[in-house]
C-alpha cells in the first residue's frame, strides 16, 4: 500500500491525469457532495473501458477499483509495466473465475472501505451493450450494508463517444461525470445485510439515483457478460 499511495499522484497528477483532462475536458457537477474523510463507495453507470479512469480523475480523494487478475499477471517486462500501471491507477487485483469470485470481490471492495477509503463500482456488472441504464447487482448494497460506508451515486456521460464498442484507444472529447446526493444505508435504517429483498431495494434505490443523473432509458433486467 505505501508504494500504492506514491505512485497514485504520480500517475494521478504527472502522467496520466493532465492528458486525460486536455482530451476529455470533463465537466463536473455535484463533487463537493462527495465526503473528504471516510468509507465512500462511488456507484457510477457504466459505458466504456475508459470509465474507470475517468471517475478517478475528478475526485480529490484515492479511489480503488477492481482489475481482473489477467491484467497483473501477465509475464515479461511488458506484462509487469501493465500490473504497474493498474496498480499506480488505484486497480486492486481479483480472481473471478471459479466458485468464490464473488465473494473475493466483496472482501477485497471491503477491505478498502474498512480503512475508511473511496472505492469505484459499477453496479451494472459490465458495460451496457447498448447506452441504456441496466438492473445493477445488489454488491453494492451489501458492501454499504456491511462496512456502514456512504455510496454517492455518479452518472458518466459521453464515454460512449470517445470510446464506442470495439475502439480499443478513446478518442477526444467532451465528457461529463455527475454526482449525485449521498446516501446512507445503515442497520439504523431497519435494513440487513442478509436479506436478498432489502438488498434488492437499496440497489434498486442506487439505480434510480444514477438514472436521474444520466437521463438513460432504464432495463430492467441485467446487462449480458462481456469480456472486458
Amino acid at each position: 500500500m505505501d508504494a500504492e499511495r506514491l505512485i497514485y499522484p504520480l500517475m494521478k497528477h504527472v502522467l496520466l491525469g493532465p492528458a486525460m483532462r486536455a482530451a476529455f475536458r470533463p465537466a463536473v457537477s455535484g463533487r463537493d457532495g462527495v465526503p473528504a474523510r471516510g468509507p465512500v463507495i462511488l456507484a457510477a453507470n457504466h459505458l466504456a473501458f475508459v470509465d474507470s479512469f475517468v471517475l478517478p480523475l475528478v475526485v480529490p480523494r484515492q479511489v480503488f477499483f477492481l482489475g481482473k487478475h489477467e491484467y497483473f499477471t501477465q509475464p515479461g517486462t511488458a506484462g509487469r509495466a501493465k500490473a504497474a500501471f493498474f496498480r499506480g491507477v488505484g486497480a486492486i487485483a481479483v480472481d473471478r473465475s471459479g466458485g468464490r469470485a464473488a465473494q473475493a470481490a466483496l472482501d477485497a471492495s471491503a477491505a478498502v472501505l474498512e480503512r475508511g477509503g473511496v472505492f469505484a463500482l459499477h453496479p451494472e456488472g459490465t458495460r451496457s451493450p447498448d447506452g441504456r441504464l441496466y438492473r445493477g447487482h445488489t454488491g453494492v448494497a451489501r458492501l454499504a450494508l456491511r462496512t456502514g460506508a456512504t455510496v454517492v451515486p455518479v452518472g458518466i456521460v459521453g464515454t460512449d463517444r470517445v470510446q464506442p464498442p470495439g475502439r480499443a484507444v478513446p478518442r477526444p472529447g467532451r465528457i461529463e461525470v455527475r454526482f449525485g446526493r449521498p446516501l446512507a444505508f445503515t442497520a439504523a435504517s431497519g435494513r440487513s445485510a442478509g436479506t436478498g429483498r432489502e438488498a434488492r431495494e437499496i440497489t434498486d434505490e442506487v439505480m434510480a439515483a444514477i438514472r436521474a443523473l444520466t437521463g438513460q432509458e432504464y432495463v430492467d433486467a441485467y446487462a449480458p457478460r462481456r469480456d472486458v
